[in-house]
């Protein structure tokens, strides 16, 4: 329908009109008759035109555009408060122009919603017209002579009344028996008669049996059931479920003397109450030792060695402590602040080596982790660094510079969603080797295994939220097209070339190889904070904002495994250990809480989860508490950061 232009009518089917195919007047005169767009599409579904621009075409061959719908609620609100018209406003579907309906329109259709005629002239109740005359003729109709089958009886027939009678003389043919409308009704509380219905039920329970009256409830009781003055006082001062007796013994000179019983109908009441709330069939319990429902669960010092008290505190930063990476090596540890400072550490010491300003919130630190590069990136506002520390062995460093300054420009330039700038004198003194200036912010950074690559997260809506470099080719490039949500963590899979996006609720793996989707994880949470990868690349765990921990297991279900809800607060970085069978997760709450995470060759045996130590350490600042967790690459270590400004190592 899109590219021909001339009108389109099905066979058979007259083309409808707007405004000549209702039974409408004329507009009254000074009025001006609304504009002539007829659409000639004819009698089609309008669905078709309904990712088009536009919905048909004219008498002329032209397109009719639909109108701009660009209005919200709260447009739409403020026009029907406005608009006088908008109650008598309504939408043409041929051409999706908004049309007000006349006066004698308005009068048609309460006519039609009443049932009444459309015209106005037409009289139901006219005289009917005798078209045919009610007098009886002596000449008939038609002169044909009547059939032979009308007046010989019928052998078909015959022979099925004969069947029907032989039937019914064997007896296979029985007459209806009438139904029987009177009710049925049975004793509730019929003896144990193994022919009543009750009977038949297993582990029936009998009706109650009221207790047999006592020497109390005589009209004449023993001088020792009666109660004194002071035991009648007392009694009335009781509450009715606390007292003895339910009604005060007294002592009538003869029988005709008894009055009537005052709680006769109460007491009645509460024995048809106690018949119907009686339960009538007596069910086993299962007993089960509460004890046997726990899972069997090692204990911890079994499961040794795992970090367990605080050894040092690195001190230095002014304000928060957002970001923390640790070299391969293990030997050094870098941290970012919003005091606008890098500082590089010790780790068997706390003492800082270097610290290297640059001059905003720093959101995001990787170290790369090829032992043969000594490279970090970092992210700061709308830049992503890589630094050389300049730490450890010299020749180390020397070869990273050179690896760098060996690249050389393409000849012609390609377009590239970030500028690579090699950075000035004054950067370069203080080890920063290269600034990728992207248009977002940036707020997260990490390396692929092999350390040429490395992606970076921008914040903001839409395309371009994440971002491929290779830092070799100096090449940067968009993998998607578009992007599903708000893209809060990415990670490179650490044997296979896949890539993990996380989004608020769900994590997308993608293969790089292929271009394609492999899987889509829901992680029924509100919204994923943190992600970190098994070293064996089979399971994912997500943090959230609504202090839930997803595991999932890749190889089982795009469903989490389990999900662990240890902390009270938002939950802001998990971590892996590449070596030992640990994860670690910092909370809101000042937290770190290490769990055993043991995964089997055999894929016939799940993973084992145990909550091992929740370490505390960490002073909670402006609602914030651990903001970053990383595992030391070598030894069962863990390092956190802190809202309180501090780096704490726990061995």
């Amino acid at each position: 329908l899109s590219t021909s232009p001339g009108p389109l009518h099905p066979p058979g089917a007259a083309p409808r009109f707007p405004w000549n195919s209702l039974p409408f007047p004329d507009p009254a005169p000074g009025v001006l008759p609304p504009q002539d767009i007829r659409n000639t599409v004819g009698n089609i579904p309008m669905e078709w035109y309904q990712d088009f621009p536009h919905i048909g075409y004219d008498l002329d061959g032209k397109r009719i555009y639909k109108p701009i719908r660009s209005k919200d609620e709260l447009d739409l609100f403020l026009e029907k408060m406005e608009n006088p018209e908008y109650w008598r406003t309504v939408q043409d579907r041929l051409t999706g122009a908004d049309i007000a309906l006349s006066d004698e329109q308005l009068e048609l259709v309460q006519r039609l919603q009443k049932g009444q005629f459309g015209d106005v002239n037409f009289d139901p109740y006219e005289p009917a017209v005798d078209f045919f005359s009610h007098e009886v003729r002596i000449h008939p109709v038609t002169n044909r002579p009547a059939d032979k089958r009308s007046f010989i009886p019928s052998l078909v027939e015959k022979e099925k009344v004969s069947k029907l009678v032989h039937a019914i003389k064997m007896g296979w043919i029985q007459p209806r028996k009438p139904k029987d409308s009177t009710p049925t009704f049975y004793d509730l509380w019929a003896r144990e008669d193994p022919k009543s219905i009750l009977g038949r039920h297993k582990m029936h329970v009998p009706a109650p049996k009221l207790p047999l009256p006592g020497h109390a409830e005589s009209y004449n009781p023993p001088p020792e059931f009666l109660l004194s003055p002071e035991e009648e006082l007392a009694w009335q001062q009781q509450e009715p479920e606390e007292r003895r007796l339910s009604f005060l013994p007294r002592r009538f000179g003869s029988l005709r003397a008894v009055p009537a019983y005052p709680r006769f109908i109460h007491e009645r009441f509460e024995r048809c109450l106690d018949l119907y709330l009686c339960p009538r069939q007596r069910k086993m319990r299962v007993n089960v030792d509460p004890e046997d429902l726990i899972p069997k669960l090692p204990k911890p010092r079994d499961l040794q060695p795992f970090p367990t008290t605080q050894a040092l505190i690195y001190r230095g930063h002014s304000s928060l402590v957002r970001a923390l990476s640790v070299s391969p090596s293990g030997q050094w540890l870098v941290s970012g602040s919003d005091d606008g400072t890098l500082r590089f550490w010790e780790v068997s010491t706390a003492r800082c080596l270097r610290t290297v300003p640059v001059g905003s919130v720093v959101t995001s630190v990787a170290w790369n982790p090829n032992p043969s590069i000594c490279l970090v990136a970092v992210a700061v506002d709308e830049r992503a660094l890589l630094l050389n520390p300049a730490l450890g062995d010299r020749l180390l460093t020397t070869a990273t510079d050179q690896l760098l300054e060996s690249w050389e420009a393409p000849e012609e330039e390609r377009v590239q969603p970030v500028r690579w700038v090699a950075a000035g004198p004054e950067e370069h003194a203080r080890g920063i080797r290269l600034i990728l200036e992207h248009g977002k912010p940036v707020t997260q950074v990490t390396w692929h295994g092999k350390g040429d690559y490395w992606a970076s997260v921008q914040r903001g809506a839409g395309g371009r939220q994440v971002l491929i470099h290779q830092t070799s080719r100096r090449w940067s490039q968009d993998p998607f097209r578009r992007c599903h949500g708000m893209v809060q963590c990415v990670q490179f899979h650490p044997l296979r070339p896949y890539f993990l996006v996380a989004s608020q609720r769900s994590v997308r793996v993608y293969n790089l190889l292929r271009q394609e989707l492999t899987k889509k994880l829901q992680s029924n949470c509100q919204w994923i904070s943190s992600m970190a990868v098994h070293p064996g690349g089979d399971n994912v765990i997500c943090g959230s904002y609504d202090s839930k921990l997803a595991w999932f297991d890749l190889d089982l279900s795009t469903r989490p495994y389990r999900l662990l809800r240890h902390h009270r607060r938002a939950l802001r970085s998990v971590a892996f250990h590449r070596r030992y069978p640990l994860f670690a997760s910092g909370s809101d709450d000042g937290t770190v809480i290490v769990c055993h995470g043991m995964v089997y060759n055999d894929l016939l045996q799940n993973a084992l989860l145990v909550p091992l130590k929740v370490l505390k350490g960490h002073a909670p600042a402006l609602d914030l508490g651990v903001l970053q967790v990383v595992f030391h690459p070598t030894q069962p270590w863990l390092f956190s950061s802190g809202a309180d400004g501090t780096v704490r190592l726990y061995t």
